[in-house]
């Protein structure tokens, strides 16, 4: 059984690699090698180049990045401070507002695009960043509160009464003792909020008027032609998308498989 171990994880890995290989090497080679019939062909990056030189892709890359950075930046030390409060204190209509947030987090985004897009109008914010940061912080949020607040109640009590025993006031025990334990459960709710801001396609279409405010999604949707679908645009503009995604998750990797075995290390030992 041991043996069978590695060549199934292998076989895994390759069936989850696989579609991501075939977009790359697709985006490399000239469209009529796919839907041609064409023998293949050298390796070329002129659909990175058509990319840079006639839809400006860079734009909505910086675009996307801004607007995950600034809701991962908000949505983490929020959710790290409503996760503490529900987690570890005790005050009324606690279990209501926990509710509250569940119910944010189940409505379907297609239901608040009008009224917020209203609101939006009303603030003056439609066609900005901050008209973007705020609808997916709403939807963000109630994720990396339940992942902060999971976090916290994992950890024991002892650390935060010896802190509060040394004089620090409990925002001083949860910024300098809670937080640092707390790193790996904090780093997935960070990665998460940006996975969800840097996919997210409906708000950012919604709520953009132009290609100046475009994030990377809704400019590779408006890649298509009226007649025909440039399809080595499309996957070279995947694979940029791609990038920024693998390197997070490569810079959190280990902060991110802490939190997530933490707590079955916990339950075992307990």
């Amino acid at each position: 059984m041991s043996g069978l171990r590695p060549a199934l994880r292998a076989g895994v890995l390759l069936v989850l690699l696989l579609p991501f290989g075939w977009a790359l090497l697709a985006s490399l080679l000239p469209e009529v090698v796919w839907f041609g019939g064409e023998p293949a062909g050298r390796p070329t990056l002129d659909h990175y180049r058509a990319l840079l030189a006639e839809h400006d892709v860079l734009r909505p890359l910086r675009n996307s990045l801004v607007v995950a950075a600034l809701t991962t930046l908000l949505a983490v030390p929020l959710g790290a401070a409503c996760g503490y409060a529900l987690a570890r204190l005790r005050f009324p209509g606690r279990r209501t507002f926990a509710g509250v947030l569940l119910l944010v987090s189940l409505l379907p985004q297609i239901t608040l695009v009008n009224p917020l897009f209203l609101v939006l109008r009303h603030l003056g914010l439609v066609h900005s960043f901050p008209g973007l940061v705020l609808p997916y912080l709403t939807f963000a949020l109630p994720l990396a509160v339940y992942l902060a607040g999971t976090t916290f109640r994992s950890l024991p009590a002892e650390l935060e009464e010896a802190a509060r025993l040394d004089g620090a006031g409990r925002f001083r025990a949860l910024v300098l003792v809670l937080a640092p334990a707390a790193a790996p459960g904090l780093a997935s709710a960070g990665l998460l909020t940006f996975l969800y801001c840097w996919n997210e396609f409906l708000f950012a279409l919604s709520f953009t008027l132009g290609p100046e405010r475009w994030t990377l999604p809704v400019a590779i949707a408006m890649l298509q032609g009226r007649y025909r679908i440039p399809w080595g645009q499309v996957l070279a503009a995947s694979m940029l998308a791609a990038l920024p995604v693998v390197a997070v998750a490569a810079l959190l990797q280990r902060r991110v498989v802490e939190g997530i075995t933490a707590g079955a290390v916990r339950g075992g030992g307990s």
